[in-house]
């Protein structure tokens, strides 16, 4: 039985990470789950998987938790709180696996340490790499440690990468479903409302990620985390509008070929692939039906109306801090946007204006990476306070 930490488990990753648990019932084992502050999700997740230790944002959220548990009988689990709490678990022997589901900055040094002590790491959380590819690829290099992609795009690639020699790859192709507004026109995009923004076409995720995918942040994103993961320049990964997210990535060979991962849109089958790979498990997804027709559309994104995805082009190129800041600004733009305060548009403006005005620099600790994702998130929230009261002036 191979037992796992799961970083995040009252998100949508990982309630699916407990289905994929919950369907190999013997194959798989819950050592630790962790949480944030959703207590009575993680206490009904405490009943059923009995974990060994189960692990919470903060002491209010703790004594929460043990209440409801009391309520309900008491638990045998261990109960503890707080980042230190998260790298304990991320670390810990007893676990061979560990799922980063943790939305933010916040799932960044559980999963560094996670790499350092040479764990199978499915990965979900797009901070890791994006805030700190160098540092955390470095430490997969050195602790002999497997990083495997849950996203469904790099999950597709890692995939379609088992077809050939690194050496052979010319580019790689990532899908976008455009998000909500991908015929938007531009001068539509001033009106554009959060509750709009956040009805994504094809996947139900967290405000956030939703958020960045009706941006397009969350593709740069993608483009970044691509780039370290198999050890690519920007200039060799592209993204291309696909609405119907059907292909979630292609390779292109030197010779011409192009191999694409299809699939449905569940993302249990990329959570269990990180969990079987190099083996491959029935997995309790839909089936597509070929006997069906179908179309698949294919198109450029338009970067004019979709400005953060070059950002982030940009971002990786420059390397160092940018992707850090990037990530920090992003965040603090949405929240914003998600509180009225700004328009749609001002996000990527926010972002920009934040990496112009946080200098650039190269972290040499996953400490460094933290104090410039907190002098990002500060600057960041200036130019929204500044935008916000000029609006109110206006």
């Amino acid at each position: 039985m191979q037992r796992v930490t799961l970083l995040g488990s009252t998100g949508s990753i990982g309630r699916s990470t407990l289905d994929v648990i919950r369907r190999n019932d013997g194959r798989f084992g819950v050592f630790a789950l962790v949480a944030g502050r959703n207590t009575d999700e993680l206490a009904a997740q405490i009943a059923e998987f009995r974990p060994e230790v189960a692990v919470v944002a903060d002491s209010e959220a703790l004594g929460r938790l043990r209440e409801t548990l009391a309520a309900r009988g008491g638990a045998r689990t261990e109960l503890l709180a707080g980042p230190d709490a998260y790298i304990r678990v991320a670390t810990a022997p007893e676990a061979a696996a560990v799922v980063s589901a943790i939305v933010g900055i916040a799932g960044l040094e559980a999963t560094y340490e996670a790499v350092r002590a040479g764990k199978r790491v499915g990965l979900a959380n797009k901070e890791t790499l994006v805030a700190g590819g160098r540092l955390v690829m470095d430490a997969v290099s050195r602790h002999n440690a497997e990083l495997i992609p849950i996203d469904s795009e790099h999950n597709g690639a890692h995939q379609c990468l088992r077809a050939g020699a690194r050496p052979d790859v010319r580019k790689l192709i990532l899908t976008a479903s455009g998000g909500p507004f991908r015929t938007t026109p531009k001068e539509a995009m001033a009106i554009v409302t959060p509750e709009q923004a956040l009805n994504h076409p094809t996947w139900r995720m967290g405000p956030r990620i939703t958020i960045d995918s009706a941006t397009l942040m969350n593709k740069g994103f993608e483009v970044i985390e691509a780039c370290w993961l198999f050890g690519l320049d920007p200039g060799q990964v592209e993204v291309v509008i696909h609405p119907q997210s059907t292909v979630h990535a292609m390779v292109e060979f030197n010779d011409g070929s192009v191999i694409a991962q299809v699939c449905a849109t569940d993302m249990r089958m990329p959570i269990q692939y990180a969990l079987t790979w190099p083996e491959r498990w029935e997995a309790p997804v839909p089936r597509l039906d070929w006997k069906q027709a179908r179309t698949w559309e294919f198109h450029a994104p338009d970067l004019d109306r979709f400005p953060l995805l070059r950002m982030a082009y940009d971002a990786q190129k420059a390397g160092g801090s940018a992707g850090c800041t990037l990530n920090a600004a992003d965040e603090i733009a949405v929240e914003a946007f998600l509180r009225n305060e700004i328009s749609f548009p001002a996000i990527a403006e926010v972002v920009e204006e934040t990496l112009s005005r946080v200098p650039w620099r190269e972290p040499g600790s996953v400490a460094e990476l933290l104090e410039i994702d907190r002098q990002s998130r500060e600057t960041a929230g200036r130019i929204v306070r500044e935008r916000a009261g000029a609006r109110l002036m206006a």
